[in-house]
């Protein structure tokens, strides 16, 4: 653990009301309440006159500074047209981006609102409206410090991580590896000629918040990317596109108000399903790296939870194979 790594985890009331105040030249109320993050530190303020700050605390070693400015940005243009995220405020000098004791900070405006477990049709259609247009405007500009969501980037790369480290078992590691090298090289000519365009990389039904009287607000673009549009649209289904499909149907005509999608691309829901297991698995590998435990899964590293993840990449690598033999190029 480096100072950084100390100072992040030391955060306490005193130095972050202090800071905010310096920051934005403002007065606090004693308001100080954590809020739950996996990742970063976050902690609800208040102004005096009950306004409320959300002050967001970025893990040491996640996140370059040019690589946060690109949310910020993607963020700040969506807002400028209207689209219902919620960027961070600009400091008196301008930035969004700030430095404590060398640990990257934001702060946003708070916005109230709760999850919904399920949506109406109607709701279906303002969530393709609001996908379609935070697509129009991702794929505008590119990223040069955000990842790239694709076989041989992401995938590869995440899979490099679980071998190098420590929380794979010898005995398991040569399964791991094959299981996911078997499915790069499946999937990867399926990505060719899909060209990767900013988007959420995160858009599950948690980070979107319902505010009565209000559109749906799209939150926590921590993990932005560069990747397939389809990336932010699986991610919503309540199951398979077979399963999802009217709901599926309904969302697309909605975000093609605003935006084109091909649909051709809807068979690249199974490999990024799969792509996903393997982020997972590379995200509580991080957990541990940066603080020596996971809060997510109590059997996280053993053999066992191994022997189950690889069978799961066997399962669906199989229903890849079926699916593209099927109808992949619907």
């Amino acid at each position: 653990m480096n100072e950084n790594d100390n100072v992040f985890q030391d955060l306490g009331p005193n130095n972050v009301l202090g800071l905010v105040e310096r920051t934005l030249d403002l007065y606090l109320t004693n308001l100080f309440r954590p809020l739950n993050s996996y990742i970063n530190r976050v902690y609800e303020l208040e102004q005096e006159d009950g306004t409320g700050l959300i002050i967001k605390f970025y893990r040491p070693g996640r996140w370059t500074g040019d690589a946060l400015r690109e949310e910020h940005e993607f963020l700040i243009e969506l807002a400028e047209q209207e689209i219902p995220v919620i960027a961070p405020m600009r400091f008196p000098d301008g930035q969004t981006l700030g430095t404590f004791e060398g640990v990257h900070f934001s702060i946003f405006p708070k916005r109230g609102g709760r999850s919904l477990d399920e949506f109406d049709d109607d709701q279906w259609l303002q969530l393709g409206r609001l996908l379609g247009r935070v697509h129009s405007i991702g794929m505008q500009k590119e990223t040069i410090h955000r990842p790239v969501m694709s076989p041989t980037h992401s995938t590869r790369q995440q899979l490099d991580y679980l071998l190098n480290g420590s929380v794979v078992p010898d005995d398991v590691k040569g399964g791991l590896q094959q299981i996911v090298e078997d499915i790069i090289a499946e999937i990867t000519p399926m990505f060719e000629g899909v060209k990767p365009i900013r988007i959420h990389g995160d858009c599950h039904f948690a980070n979107i918040i319902h505010r009565p009287g209000e559109s749906f607000y799209l939150i926590d673009f921590d993990d932005m990317v560069m990747g397939p549009a389809v990336q932010d649209i699986w991610m919503l289904l309540p199951g398979t596109l077979e399963e999802a499909f009217v709901e599926t149907d309904i969302l697309l005509e909605g975000y093609e108000m605003f935006n084109h999608f091909d649909r051709r691309t809807l068979r690249l829901i199974e490999p990024l399903r799969a792509m996903r297991f393997v982020h997972y698995m590379a995200w509580c590998a991080h957990q541990v790296a940066a603080d020596g435990m996971t809060r997510v899964l109590e059997d996280f590293g053993t053999s066992s939870y191994w022997q189950k993840e690889i069978g799961d990449l066997h399962d669906q690598l199989e229903r890849i194979r079926d699916g593209y033999e099927i109808g992949g190029n619907c």
